[in-house]
């Protein structure tokens, strides 16, 4: 089975359940059911990663101290790309070298997605001109004003149209579960859900 490569971007100030959650649901997915899957990697269809600007730790929303897999040089390919948000995302508004990044792995990838304000590095990056998209119900507005050709979706909790976009922080957790059930079916989602205690929504 070829596994697919997620990438989850990190960097100073970013909201720790963004990345937190997806990881925790893409890295606990197994395509066989219960507890005995997951004590190895044989049934996983995913090999998930964090990758960073530079090979340094990164300081998460709270204090927490991420120690990155990767840098944007030595990345491998990405297949799944997760942008996740968090006050961090403010500054990186400005910063073309991860502009630049996000762009040419957007390119490369097969998925597309963002958590929370990972949304507004994916409008200012165009990634997102013509298409409908969420983000955290306290920077709708900003999303609007970032990306003026985006589609602001004010009540869905994930928007799928093209690139996969969804609200705040923990939302990260049902866009990841919807990628899922997307690629491996609903069975698989609900098992997994059920393994890590989460009721979907």
């Amino acid at each position: 089975m070829e596994k697919w490569n997620v990438g989850i971007f990190v960097f100073d100030g970013v909201e720790v359940l963004d990345f937190a959650g997806p990881f925790e649901v893409f890295s606990r997915t197994r395509l066989q059911p219960g507890v005995e899957a997951r004590l190895s990697d044989e049934g996983a269809p995913f090999d998930v990663f964090t990758v960073a600007r530079r090979h340094a730790d990164v300081k998460a929303t709270g204090g927490l101290q991420v120690v990155p897999k990767y840098d944007f040089a030595d990345a491998p390919r990405i297949d799944l790309l997760v942008v996740p948000g968090g006050f961090g995302t403010r500054p990186l508004l400005q910063d073309e070298e991860t502009l630049d990044w996000i762009r040419s792995r957007a390119r490369e990838c097969r998925k597309l997605t963002s958590v929370c304000t990972g949304a507004l590095l994916l409008a200012k990056a165009g990634l997102l001109d013509g298409k409908r998209a969420t983000t955290h119900w306290a920077a709708l507005d900003l999303l609007a004003e970032v990306g003026p050709l985006v589609k602001v979706d004010r009540e869905r909790r994930v928007v799928d149209d093209g690139v996969i976009t969804s609200a705040g922080v923990a939302s990260g957790m049902d866009m990841a579960f919807y990628v899922v059930e997307q690629l491996f079916g609903k069975a698989v989602a609900d098992e997994t859900a059920h393994y890590i205690e989460y009721r979907r929504i």
